[in-house]
């Protein structure tokens, strides 16, 4: 059962290209920004580490500011690899020596399909946010998420990782994080 629990102490969040020109294309925008600041307040509640992507800033914009502006020591890194796993994220990713990946972003069969086809190659465990991940299509979204549930990735939602990484109600974290899901 431990490919399907997280714990904070290894786990890491990966935030894959949630940019200003791409979101507004995306099917479910709003509530995948939404949940995935739900996880970012999480993350720096639970001293988790960070690492953002952004997929040709040049021509897509930065990271959304709703988001942008929570992601305190993120570590960010550009690419224009479909696929975050760069040179650079990978050596980030060993660094945080964390082995259970919780990823959100866009789009959910191009980048963060190859994405985590490449985590699972790597021997990573990884936790693919449902609500936290989207494309311009939902059929293109239900099979990335077909797709990477067959390659061995858990696909989960964000209140099943929130509570999932609080294990116990009643905690001063608890308190704060519970009320993000209201």
């Amino acid at each position: 059962m431990d490919k399907f629990t997280l714990c904070r102490e290894e786990s890491l969040l990966l935030i894959i290209d949630i940019q200003e020109r791409l979101a507004p294309a995306m099917k479910y925008e709003d509530k995948v920004i939404k949940n995935t600041n739900v996880l970012v307040s999480t993350a720096n509640e639970m001293d988790i580490p960070i690492v953002v992507t952004e997929q040709y800033p040049k021509g897509l914009g930065p990271t959304v500011p709703e988001i942008n502006d929570e992601l305190n020591d993120a570590q960010r890194f550009e690419k224009i690899l479909f696929s975050a796993c760069t040179d650079q994220v990978i050596k980030a990713l060993n660094k945080e020596q964390r082995k259970k990946i919780i990823v959100v972003g866009m789009e959910t069969h191009v980048c963060v399909f190859q994405t985590v086809r490449d985590l699972l190659e790597l021997g990573y465990e990884v936790f693919v946010v449902c609500d936290g991940v989207s494309s311009r299509f939902e059929e293109n979204h239900r099979n990335g998420l077909d797709l990477m549930k067959d390659m061995g990735a858990v696909i989960s939602n964000t209140e099943t990782i929130l509570f999932d990484l609080l294990k116990k109600a009643g905690t001063p974290e608890f308190k704060v994080l519970s009320r993000l899901i209201k």
